[in-house]
């Protein structure tokens, strides 16, 4: 069992981040079928590309540093906030001194694909930290660039929906939320399904990572990372079509249309006019209209956080939703 000893401090100090360097990992990780299998539409979508950098790019030796339990921290730099992006990520690794990166390659590269001549040049050069950055940055804009923005919609929707649990419920039950693996005990967070003993946060918070293609949680224990949870974002699995858990749109559309019908399926938890446009593939402009005739139909309520405004379903439109199904 996996136990995170937690302080108050801890508690004061725990945060939520993004990290599009490692969900680039774990993707490229299901492509070569060492992690989460991806959808049959996604894998048939994204071979083709993976494949065409295999062939005719350094891609291999990337994929040689990754292994089914992870790969070298250089490669996925420990994120700062929310607002991290690829642009931050790929400066990190670029940033990576050529020896911190070769004790990595020694840890982590044991496997078969390391003997391969061509994995082994990119590894044993004087610039093998370009090369990868290098690899890694092809890799991005060819197989994840274009999805990123309803991705990203997707695990700031889910920030959003966890910190409001946080406001109502508290850490204990956000943190049980993550996955029926985890229980809060007597002060700490347990995770029965991992080895690890106990770990003691020091007063320096926890950070929780929602992603897009990880398909269990995933703990973060050693240096550069602070001690991190990496957890299935909420909607990833009507995203990628895994299961059909929302309620038949069929009689919402004949009533409010197509559209509004999306929105307020969509709106299982608060989210703004630009993650819905996101999430959906929508023109922004198009959902503030569709929004503000649900708020004037008194479906929708909305209201302010931070710099944003939130929409969520009244309880006129959860009885409408749910007659719905």
């Amino acid at each position: 069992m996996l136990r995170f000893e937690v302080s108050v401090e801890d508690l004061l100090r725990s945060r939520f981040a993004l990290s599009p360097a490692m969900d680039l990992c774990l993707l490229l990780r299901s492509l070569v079928g060492q992690g989460r299998t991806l959808p049959r539409a996604w894998a048939a979508r994204l071979r083709p590309a993976f494949e065409r950098l295999r062939r005719e790019t350094e891609l291999d030796a990337a994929l040689a540093l990754q292994t089914p339990q992870g790969g070298p921290n250089f490669v996925a730099p420990p994120p700062r906030g929310l607002n991290q992006t690829w642009a931050d990520d790929l400066a990190a690794i670029r940033a990576t001194p050529l020896e911190a990166a070769r004790r990595e390659f020694a840890s982590t590269t044991n496997g078969p694909s390391t003997r391969d001549p061509r994995v082994r040049a990119v590894l044993d050069s004087p610039d093998a930290v370009f090369r990868i950055a290098k690899v890694m940055d092809q890799a991005w804009h060819e197989l994840l660039a274009a999805d990123w923005p309803q991705l990203r919609a997707i695990c700031e929707r889910d920030v959003v929906h966890r910190v409001g649990v946080i406001g109502e419920h508290g850490w204990a039950t956000t943190i049980e939320s993550l996955h029926p693996g985890i229980v809060w005990h007597a002060g700490g967070i347990e995770i029965g399904f991992f080895r690890g003993g106990t770990v003691r946060l020091a007063g320096d918070g926890l950070l929780l990572v929602p992603s897009v293609f990880v398909g269990h949680i995933a703990a973060h224990l050693d240096d550069p990372w602070p001690r991190t949870l990496v957890y299935p974002a909420r909607g990833t699995a009507a995203l990628w079509g895994e299961q059909d858990t929302a309620p038949q749109p069929d009689a919402l559309t004949a009533l409010v249309g197509r559209a509004r019908a999306r929105l307020l399926l969509a709106l299982d938890a608060p989210a703004s006019t630009s993650h819905l446009a996101r999430t959906l593939a929508m023109a922004p402009g198009a959902v503030g209209d569709h929004l503000a005739i649900l708020r004037g139909a008194g479906l929708l309520a909305r209201a302010r956080s931070g710099r944003s405004v939130l929409y969520r379903r009244t309880p006129l439109g959860e009885a409408l939703v749910a007659g719905s199904g």
